[in-house]
């Protein structure tokens, strides 16, 4: 499955975030892709806040990993400041990406920064800056995924 959208606001972006919160269930993996400031913090904010969890969602870019006890766990990673999936592991993050014992949903942004380190993904969402508030949000299953 894939979905291409185009999101012009907040509503928008809040109204597919709650569609996918809803499509989603443990154990997960989606990773999410697009430049800085495109939206990736505000699309795992929006899911959270869906999936029953008031907590103020920030991004873990700083921290590396915020979680969220909502309907069920929600990781959210951030692999901007890391370089290699050598050092993801030396951080400890690979028990989070095994899905015989992961027990939420893992968001990871920038996941192309630990390459190699995560191998069975559900989801992988793709946001573009479309203009100055407009946004292309892809979503598509992957068919490795392995639950």
């Amino acid at each position: 499955m894939r979905l291409k959208m185009e999101i012009n606001d907040l509503k928008q972006t809040k109204d597919l975030a709650t569609a996918f919160a809803n499509a989603i269930k443990p154990p997960m993996i989606v990773l999410l892709k697009g430049d800085l400031g495109a939206g990736k913090t505000t699309f795992v904010k929006e899911v959270v806040r869906a999936l029953g969890c008031e907590d103020l969602v920030t991004s873990p870019t700083f921290t590396l990993l915020n979680t969220y006890n909502a309907k069920f766990p929600v990781y959210h990673f951030d692999m901007y400041r890391l370089s290699s999936a050598e050092e993801a592991m030396g951080v400890g993050f690979e028990e989070y990406f095994d899905k015989r014992t992961l027990d939420g949903v893992c968001f990871v942004e920038w996941p192309e920064n630990v390459d190699g380190l995560i191998t069975k993904v559900d989801y992988e969402i793709s946001i573009t800056k479309n203009g100055v508030d407009g946004r292309i949000v892809v979503i598509e299953e992957k068919s490795d995924a392995c639950n």
